[in-house]
């Protein structure tokens, strides 16, 4: 039977996922595999399977926010999803972090609406630390620039330059502020599933983030190299994973 929303079954699905916001970074990722078979595109959810270097693999957009990550997380869980890697976006809270840097997330601020509907907000959103170090490793083995440390998230993007609340965690050593990576973790913690994320910084420290987003829609050449790198290493990482 169908999922609800995803409109995808078990025979469909690979293991290893990747999980975009947008629907379009699907195709982007579709470019790097071969045999694709697009699933269905409902809604926000963008679905294909494929093969990369004889892997099998599926790709999944989410949409924006936790809410469409976890209807996304458990219907793959349904159909037999195990490793999830969240290929996103970001807004940076620290100087130091370029535009196309990319961040290996260890944990996330539980700041979204979703996770506290599942557990109490004590629980914590973490990342796989196997998955999330086979990231690491091959970041270093392709030569990218990138940091490992923990990302907010938050609920709604256009309250996101209240100075206010950025400069507290700014402050707390966060680094970056996305929405769905808290949903993401909490979700395959709870399923027994191993979750990762990258995200691509988009917004620097000195933007206001409705302004600097701006860039990422016009395609600014140094943010869409991010993404090609973050692409990259999400794919190496599953293929050294599964080695």
């Amino acid at each position: 039977m169908k999922e609800a929303h995803l409109l995808c079954q078990a025979e469909e699905i690979a293991e290893n996922v990747l999980l975009p916001g947008d629907p379009e970074r699907v195709l982007r990722v579709a470019s790097e595999l071969s045999q694709v078979k697009e699933i269905a595109f409902n809604r926000e959810f963008r679905t294909i399977t494929g093969n990369y270097k004889g892997m099998p693999l599926t790709v999944t957009s989410t949409g924006i926010g936790g809410c469409s990550m976890g209807i996304a997380v458990e219907e793959l869980a349904n159909c037999g999803a195990k490793n999830l890697i969240r290929i996103g976006s970001c807004g940076a809270l620290q100087p130091e972090l370029k535009l196309g840097e990319l961040i290996i997330v260890t944990a996330a601020v539980r700041e979204d609406g979703l996770s506290k509907t599942y557990v109490k907000t004590e629980y914590p959103a973490v990342s796989d630390f196997e998955l999330s170090n086979c990231l690491k490793t091959k970041a270093e083995d392709l030569g990218f620039d990138f940091s490992l440390g923990i990302c907010r998230s938050h609920e709604s993007f256009y309250i996101d330059h209240n100075q206010e609340v950025i400069d507290y965690w700014k402050q707390k050593n966060v680094l970056a502020s996305d929405m769905e990576t808290a949903a993401l973790f909490t979700l395959a913690n709870l399923r027994k599933l191993r979750a990762a994320s990258i995200l691509n910084v988009v917004v620097n420290d000195s933007q206001d983030s409705s302004a600097g987003i701006n860039s990422y829609v016009e395609e600014d050449e140094v943010i869409m190299a991010g993404e090609s790198r973050e692409i990259k290493l999400a794919l190496e990482a599953l293929l050294a994973w599964q080695q």
